[in-house]
């Protein structure tokens, strides 16, 4: 049962979150050489069927000379938002500049907190991995090179929802979760937020909005992406920058990655002088996010086979 005092801090991180989006967002169109394809419904949650929605971006240009469209690597991003905030429409100009870097883009809204409790964050980012794959001929995906992009709790998801794909055992636990034709071979985890075991009051109410039963140890162990982390996950752009409240973090995440061997790089970008801010990359006006984006852009097409 949602509370009053999660409800209204969960209005406060919309409002105050969406009027910085708004400014970030303004002016912005579709580039031209971009074609989307909007408000495609995923879910089959009646209750949330605005939340159940995922767009599509390829570049134009990709198309073979019978018109058909030509099969492109895909990145499913994962917004971010505190697990109470955000939804397509606020990651729409950060995903299409995406696409025009040789992607089909495929950006969704999740069901959030407090109305919708965990795991079914994780349900909807299956339900749309399970579209993909349904879909691959009708949009032009190649379901052997996937990719994802993940910031903040967005990035938690990602790393959640990946470690229960590639680690059978913490797996097990979510049984909505298929065997899908498809090879994930690389991830971006952006200012994520990786473990749930915070005792700062502000972080303790959105945990216990987003958790059934408010944040139990048991919940909390299983919500630490970097616990459940094995060899098989797949290799792991992590970003942070000077600036970022999240950024040590990002040092916990790489850890893991290390103690698995699995192939990752680390990247922090700004300094002390220049400090940037969470999530600076989804600014396409940026140009430290232009950087960024061409490097975690440039790290997927390096593992593309």
């Amino acid at each position: 049962m949602t509370t009053l005092i999660q409800f209204l801090a969960s209005r406060k991180i919309r409002h105050d979150y969406g009027s910085y989006d708004k400014k970030r967002d303004a002016g912005q169109t579709t580039p031209a050489d971009i074609i989307r394809y909007d408000d495609i419904l995923y879910g089959t949650d009646t209750r949330f069927k605005k939340w159940q929605l995922l767009d599509v971006y390829r570049p134009k240009t990709a198309v073979e000379s019978d018109g058909t469209l030509k099969k492109l690597p895909v990145i499913i991003s994962v917004h971010g938002g505190a697990w109470v905030y955000g939804d397509k429409s606020k990651y729409q100009f950060y995903c299409m500049r995406l696409a025009q870097r040789g992607f089909a883009v495929i950006n969704f809204s999740y069901r959030l907190a407090p109305e919708a409790k965990f795991p079914s964050s994780v349900e909807d980012t299956e339900a749309v991995f399970q579209w993909a794959c349904s879909n691959a001929e009708r949009y032009g995906f190649d379901t052997n090179n996937f990719f994802a992009v993940g910031d903040s709790a967005g990035g938690h998801l990602l790393a959640l929802y990946t470690d229960a794909i590639t680690n059978k055992a913490f797996g097990k636990q979510f049984d909505f979760i298929k065997d899908k034709a498809m090879t994930l071979r690389g991830l971006a985890l952006n200012c994520g937020k990786y473990t749930l075991d915070d005792t700062e009051p502000k972080f303790r109410l959105l945990r216990s909005g987003y958790l059934p039963h408010k944040g139990t140890p048991e919940e909390i162990q299983i919500l630490d992406a970097a616990a459940h982390v094995t060899g098989d996950f797949p290799p792991a752009f992590i970003m942070t920058c000077e600036g970022d409240f999240l950024k040590d973090q990002a040092t916990l995440m790489k850890k893991a990655l290390d103690a698995a061997g699995v192939k990752n790089e680390l990247h922090c970008y700004g300094n002390a002088e220049q400090p940037l801010w969470h999530v600076f990359h989804c600014d396409p006006k940026l140009s430290e996010a232009v950087i960024c984006n061409d490097e975690e852009c440039n790290f997927f097409h390096s593992l593309i086979e």
